[in-house]
């Protein structure tokens, strides 16, 4: 049994919805953030990245920052520009990117489905990122932003959904990046109980994208359930923003590869190990065309590297993964990468940013290698989820990405 709960959502006025909204915490660095938000005094990165209205030389985890952050939010809240609803509510978020649309159901998650294992996860947290995100959401007493959830599409939620997409939108923008975000409300009672209870019927949804900021929601609950001697279980800490979207309308890119070096090897020695994983062509191929093969782009030239039989397990939920396959017969035994979570020598480059920045990375000498990889599928995500494995680090990259501050969850 699952659990998605209606909340009194804080978010923007209408004519003031498209300067708020803002990219997630993890997709800018402060810098980029500083430069957007420097004209725009409602962008909400001014509460997901409070450091940008502190001196530059800040600690990014200095208790400042998140006290600015709650700060920020405050004032968006005091001046007009957030304001919450009266009444519980479930939402809906269109999200448009060329000819692909994802529209999802905007509700909360519970921590108790999270601790047991109904939110399953695919990826392990690093505990300074979690503790970051947690400090927010305690800081801030809100989920700033939403947890990218998937599940199992059902034809029923299907048409709900559709039925209420075809009323007057809330909002309706296209943002600077060319993406369309369209969103309503839901102000039907019986539209609620029934998404509640079909949602009550499924064992299991996913996270597709937020693994810090799932984390964060139940240790956050955990801290308040400590201070709280009268816990019911039902208080508004017990749950986290979450935006739920059915599995087959997402699209994942790959999340493409670059390497400094070569691990001392000359051009010729490095070819040669590969070669005894890998079958090696010069094809000109800029992106693989099927699982099991990586383009790469080395001294400016592309190469088609297919698997050889016999180098992975096929009935391996994970270990068949093409970033599994790279990393492990080639990342490590010819280039020395042992844990890509940590060794400075190699990069993760989103599949939006296409194969021209790995050509530009490589051709301005910062990387002497790229991988370009085959995206990993939704069905490979949720048969890793379901087995209670974990994909290795950086296997997925979904666009477009939810926009922060079309709608926060206020924790009391």
């Amino acid at each position: 049994m699952v659990r998605i709960k209606p909340f009194k959502g804080v978010r923007p006025t209408r004519e003031l919805a498209e300067k708020v909204a803002s990219f997630p915490y993890d997709v800018l660095n402060s810098e980029e953030a500083r430069k957007l938000a420097s004209n725009n005094p409602y962008s909400f990165l001014r509460v997901v990245k409070p450091e940008i209205t502190l001196d530059p030389s800040i600690d990014l985890y200095d208790d400042s920052v998140y006290r600015a952050a709650r700060e920020n939010l405050e004032k968006l809240i005091k001046e007009g520009t957030l304001v919450q609803d009266g009444e519980n509510h479930l939402y809906v978020y269109r999200q448009k990117m060329g000819n692909h649309v994802q529209t999802g159901l905007v509700g909360c998650a519970s921590a108790d489905d999270y601790m047991a294992d109904r939110i399953k996860k695919h990826e392990l947290t690093r505990a300074d990122k979690e503790k970051d995100r947690t400090m927010h959401v305690y800081t801030t007493n809100a989920n700033a932003g939403p947890v990218f959830l998937t599940y199992k599409a059902v034809n029923e939620i299907d048409s709900i959904i559709e039925r209420v997409t075809e009323s007057k939108p809330e909002y309706d923008f296209v943002s600077d990046d060319g993406i369309g975000h369209i969103f309503w409300v839901i102000w039907d009672n019986d539209i609620i109980k029934r998404l509640e209870s079909l949602f009550a019927e499924m064992s299991a949804v996913y996270v597709a994208d937020g693994h810090h900021r799932s984390a964060s929601g139940a240790s956050v609950r955990d801290w308040r359930k400590r201070d709280n001697p009268n816990h019911t279980g039902e208080e508004e800490y017990n749950f986290f923003l979450a935006v739920y979207f059915p599995h087959n309308q997402l699209a994942i890119m790959p999340y493409n590869r670059v390497v400094k070096d070569l691990n001392g090897l000359t051009k010729e020695q490095y070819l040669g190990k590969v070669a005894e994983k890998f079958n090696v062509e010069k094809s000109g191929e800029k992106e693989p065309g099927y699982p099991t093969n990586v383009s790469m782009y080395l001294d400016g030239e592309w190469y088609t590297l297919t698997a050889k039989e016999g180098t992975y397990p096929k009935d391996d939920p994970v270990h068949s993964l093409d970033v599994s396959i790279l990393q492990e017969n080639l990342l490590v035994p010819v280039l020395d990468i042992g844990d890509p979570r940590t060794d400075k020598r190699i990069d993760f480059i989103g599949g939006i940013r296409g194969t021209k920045e790995l050509e530009r990375l490589v051709d301005s000498g910062k990387f002497v290698v790229a991988f370009s990889m085959y995206a990993t599928s939704i069905e490979q995500l949720i048969a890793i989820a379901d087995a209670g494995k974990t994909m290795p680090p950086k296997s997925t990259w979904f666009e477009p990405k939810l926009r922060s501050g079309l709608i926060v969850h206020m924790l009391d």
